[in-house]
C-alpha cells in the first residue's frame, strides 16, 4: 500500500521528537573524505579505493547480472567501503513511474516540454521531469524509503535541472495556476512571462528536495538513523550559462539539507567565454570561478562541500585532451584551502573501461593508457591526504563579485534585443582581474545576512544588468556593509528590459524603475544615479554606467574598469592590485600553481626546492619546476616533511594501508584497481637494501626499483591489484 498523508506526519512528528541518543553520531561514522559514484557492483577494474562508493540508482540492473540495488550495496560493503546512495531528481531510471506500473497512471505528460511541443529527454523513456508532488510522492515511497531500508544513511539527489527553454507541458501549466492563481502565460511572449516561469521552475525544485529530504530524515529517525542528505549540482555559474535553472544557493539554508557535490569538470569549464573580445575555452579560469561560486555558496552556512572533477568528460574526445583539462579543472579545485572533501571521479566503470580516441586526428580508440591511469591515481590518492590550510591563494584577497540565484532567469528566451552573450556580464566583471591574477572571489547575495559572507570582503562588484535580486532584504545588509567602511562598485547601464518585471521594487509601496534605485535609496543617495563616487558613512559606491560584457566582447575594453577597480582598492585597504600571470598556494607538503595565459606577463614561473612532480606518472624528483603560460602543476615538496626520519609513502598510485615501522623495516599493504600500474616514492632514512612485494598469493612479483640520495626516497613501480599488495623495505 502507498504511504499516506498521515504516516508522513507521524514521520515528521518522530523527526522532531525522537531521541538525540538514537543518532548515530558523527564522530562514530567512518571517515568520508573521499567518494565516488557508480551504478556498478565491485568490479577489480573500478576498486578506486576512495573512502566512499555512492551507489547509484534504485533500479535492479540487468546488465549487472540481474543484481538487485542491495545486492550492488553489499558487494562495496564486503570489500570496506562505507556506502552511500545517488540517484536524479531531475531525471532518472524511473520507468516505472512514468509508464504507469507504480500507481497505475501514464505520467509521460509530466516531462519538460519546449514551445515546440517536443519532450527534453535524459535517455530512452527517461524525460526531464516537471516535479510534481506526485512525483515526489513516488520519490519517498519507490526510492527513498528502499534505500534507508537498505541501512543507508546519506542520500544525495542531484542535479535539479529545469531548462530555461521548458515550460509549456501541460504539466507545469497546472503548477504555474496552483503557484500563481492565474492560468499560465506563454514565457516566449514578454520578458516577465520568462521571469516568472523562471520561477516557478525555480521553486518547483526547491520543493521537491524540501520535500524529499525531508522526509529521508523523519523516515531515518523512525529507524534510529541520522540520515544526511546532499545536492549534488553544477555550479550556478553553469547553470547559468547552459540556461538551466536550478535551487542553488537557497537550499543551503534549508534545515534538511546537509550539503553539496560541485560538480565542476572538463565538461562545464571548457564551455566558452569571452575575452579581449575572443570566445573560446578558458578551462582553468572558469573552474576556478565555478568551484569559487560554490565555495562561497556554502561556506557561511557551514555545509559540507564535496569538490568533483572528472579524469574523463561526457563527450567522446581523445586522451591527451582529457588529461590537459583534467590538470585544469583539479588544480582550480585545490586553490580553494578551506575544502578538503572530494568526489574523485564520477563513473569509474566509463573511465577505466571506456574506449577513447587515441589522438584528436585518429578515429582509433582504445581503453585508458596506463601512464594517464597511473597519473589520475597518483592525483587521487593525494587528495585523501589533502590537508585543510589557513594559507590564503597567492594575490590581492578581497575583491568579490556579487551573484545572485537569478543569473538563471534572464537566460533565455530572448526579449527586446537583451543580449548577454555566454554569460558576459558576469564574467566581465570576473576574467578582466582573474587574468591579471588576482583572485575574485564570488559572493551570493543569497548570503549577506550572515556575517562571515563579507567579512573579508574590501570591494565588491555588482551588477543587475543579468540578475535582479529575489528579495529587497539584501540591500539592506549591503547598505550597512557600505557604511562600515566596504567599496561597493556597481557597473550596469540599467536598460535591460527585465529591469521591468513586475517583482517586489515595483509593487506594493515600491515604485522604483529599477531594483539599483532601491539599493541607492538605502545607501543614502538621490536616484536617477549617474556614474559617479559617492560616500556613505565610512565606506565607498562607485557607479559605472557600462553593461559589465562591455569590459569583454571587444580587446582594449577592460583597462578602464580594471584601473577603476585598482584605485578602490588602494583607497580602502592602501596598497593597489598586485598583477602577475600567476596563482600559487601551499596547502602543507603540497605545492599547488596555475600560470595564466593572454596576460601581459608571459614569464614562466619557476619553483626550486626537493619536489615531486604528481602530474608526472613516473613521480620524478626535481629541483627545479618551470611552468609555463597555460600550464598547471600540483609538486609535493618533500622539504615540507616534518619529520624526515620517519619512513613514509609520500607519492603512490594505490592507497596504502596497515604500515608497520620498525627500527630498520617499514611494511605496508596497497591496493588500487586491476590492470593499473603503481609508482610510488617512498621516504626512508637511509639507502634501501631489501625490497620485497608480494601478491595476494604469497607470490614474489616483479618490481622495477631506483633509490634517489639526494631525496633519500626509494623508488617502486610494479602492477596494481585489488585484493592487495605487500611492500617491505629494509635498510
Amino acid at each position: 500500500m502507498r504511504i499516506t498523508t498521515v504516516i508522513n506526519l507521524f514521520l515528521i512528528i518522530v523527526l522532531l521528537s525522537c531521541s538525540d541518543a538514537q543518532d548515530q553520531r558523527a564522530e562514530d561514522r567512518p571517515k568520508e573524505k573521499t567518494v565516488f559514484q557508480t551504478s556498478n557492483p565491485w568490479k577489480p577494474v573500478i576498486d578506486v579505493r576512495a573512502d566512499v562508493a555512492i551507489v547509484y540508482s534504485v533500479k535492479d540492473h540487468h546488465e549487472n547480472g540481474g543484481m538487485t540495488f542491495e545486492e550492488r550495496v553489499q558487494s562495496w560493503r564486503d570489500r570496506g567501503y562505507t556506502t552511500h546512495f545517488m540517484s536524479g531528481i531531475a531525471w532518472g531510471e524511473y520507468q516505472d513511474y512514468f509508464t504507469g506500473k507504480w500507481d497505475g497512471k501514464w505520467h509521460l505528460d509530466e516531462g519538460q516540454v519546449t514551445q515546440q511541443g517536443d519532450t527534453i529527454w535524459h535517455g530512452h523513456m527517461v524525460p526531464y521531469i516537471v516535479p510534481s508532488t506526485n512525483f515526489i510522492q513516488y520519490m519517498k515511497e519507490a526510492v527513498i524509503k528502499r534505500v534507508i531500508d537498505a541501512g543507508i544513511d546519506a542520500i544525495y539527489l542531484e542535479e535539479p535541472e529545469f531548462w530555461s527553454r521548458s515550460g509549456y507541458s501541460e504539466a507545469f501549466k497546472r503548477e504555474w495556476k496552483e503557484y500563481y492563481g492565474f492560468d499560465w502565460r506563454p514565457q516566449h511572449e514578454s520578458a516577465e512571462n520568462t521571469y516568472l516561469s523562471n520561477k516557478l521552475k525555480y521553486h518547483l525544485y526547491y520543493r521537491a528536495l524540501n520535500e524529499c529530504f525531508t522526509y529521508a530524515k523523519a523516515y531515518g529517525k523512525s529507524k534510529g538513523m541520522d540520515v544526511r542528505c546532499y545536492v549534488p549540482t553544477h555550479s550556478l555559474v553553469n547553470y547559468s550559462q547552459w540556461m538551466i535553472v536550478s535551487p542553488e544557493a537557497s537550499l543551503a539554508s534549508l534545515p534538511c539539507v546537509d550539503g553539496y557535490i560541485a560538480q565542476v569538470w572538463t565538461g562545464t569549464s571548457r564551455e566558452p567565454n569571452y575575452f579581449k573580445g575572443e570566445r573560446k575555452e578558458r578551462v582553468f579560469e572558469t573552474a576556478f570561478l565555478e568551484y569559487g561560486s560554490m565555495e562561497s555558496m556554502t561556506a557561511p552556512t557551514g555545509r559540507k562541500l564535496f569538490f568533483l572533477t572528472d579524469p574523463i568528460e561526457d563527450w567522446p574526445r581523445d586522451w591527451a585532451d582529457y588529461k590537459k583539462n583534467y590538470q585544469a579543472t583539479f588544480t582550480a579545485q585545490l586553490l580553494y584551502p578551506m575544502i578538503a572533501n572530494y568526489e574523485v571521479m564520477p563513473w569509474p566503470n566509463r573511465i577505466y573501461q571506456g574506449l577513447y580516441r587515441t589522438s584528436a586526428d585518429s578515429d582509433e580508440k582504445e581503453r585508458i593508457p596506463r601512464f594517464y591511469s597511473t597519473q589520475m591515481q597518483v592525483m587521487i590518492n593525494a587528495l585523501n591526504h589533502m590537508p585543510l590550510s589557513e594559507n590564503k591563494v597567492s594575490g590581492s584577497q578581497g575583491i568579490g563579485i556579487l551573484m545572485a540565484n537569478s543569473l538563471m532567469f534572464q537566460r533565455f528566451p530572448t526579449h527586446a534585443g537583451y543580449e548577454d552573450p555566454q554569460l558576459s556580464n558576469f564574467y566581465g566583471q570576473a576574467l578582466p582581474l582573474l587574468k591579471r591574477g588576482v583572485p575574485v572571489k564570488t559572493v551570493h547575495i543569497e548570503n549577506v545576512s550572515f556575517p562571515e559572507t563579507l567579512k573579508d570582503i574590501r570591494v565588491l562588484i555588482m551588477s543587475y544588468s543579468n540578475m535582479k535580486p529575489m528579495e529587497e532584504t539584501a540591500h539592506g545588509y549591503l547598505a550597512e556593509w557600505v557604511k562600515s567602511g566596504g567599496t561597493l562598485v556597481y557597473s550596469a547601464r540599467d536598460e535591460d528590459v527585465f529591469q521591468r518585471v513586475q517583482d517586489w521594487w515595483n509593487t506594493g509601496e515600491n515604485d522604483f524603475k529599477a531594483p539599483s534605485d532601491h539599493l541607492f535609496e538605502k545607501l543614502g543617495l538621490d536616484v536617477p544615479l549617474e556614474a559617479g563616487e559617492y560616500q556613505y558613512g565610512e565606506g565607498l559606491v562607485r557607479v559605472l554606467r557600462n553593461d559589465p560584457k562591455e569590459f569583454v566582447l571587444e580587446a582594449g575594453s577592460d583597462d578602464d574598469f580594471v584601473s577603476a577597480i585598482d584605485a578602490l582598492y588602494r583607497k580602502t585597504t592602501g596598497e593597489g592590485l598586485a598583477f602577475k600571470n600567476n596563482f600559487t598556494l601551499t596547502r602543507g607538503p603540497y605545492e599547488i600553481i596555475s600560470v595564466v595565459d593572454e596576460n601581459a606577463d608571459a614569464t614562466p614561473y619557476t619553483l626550486e626546492g626537493m619536489l615531486i612532480d604528481l602530474f608526472d606518472p613516473e613521480i620524478p624528483v626535481l629541483t627545479t619546476k618551470v611552468i609555463n603560460p597555460g600550464e598547471q602543476a600540483l609538486l609535493f615538496n618533500i622539504d615540507r616533511v616534518d619529520n624526515r626520519d620517519i619512513p613514509q609513502v609520500i607519492a603512490t598510485a594505490a592507497r596504502v594501508y596497515d604500515e608497520e615501522i620498525a627500527e630498520h623495516s617499514y611494511a605496508f599493504l596497497v591496493k588500487s584497481p586491476l590492470n593499473t600500474t603503481n609508482v610510488m616514492r617512498i621516504l626512508l632514512p637511509k639507502k634501501v637494501a631489501d625490497i620485497k612485494v608480494i601478491d595476494h598469493f604469497g607470490e614474489a612479483m616483479k618490481v622495477e626499483s631506483s633509490w634517489d640520495e639526494v631525496s633519500k626516497t626509494c623508488f617502486l613501480r610494479f602492477e596494481n591489484n585489488p585484493e592487495g599488495v605487500h611492500v617491505s623495505v629494509k635498510w
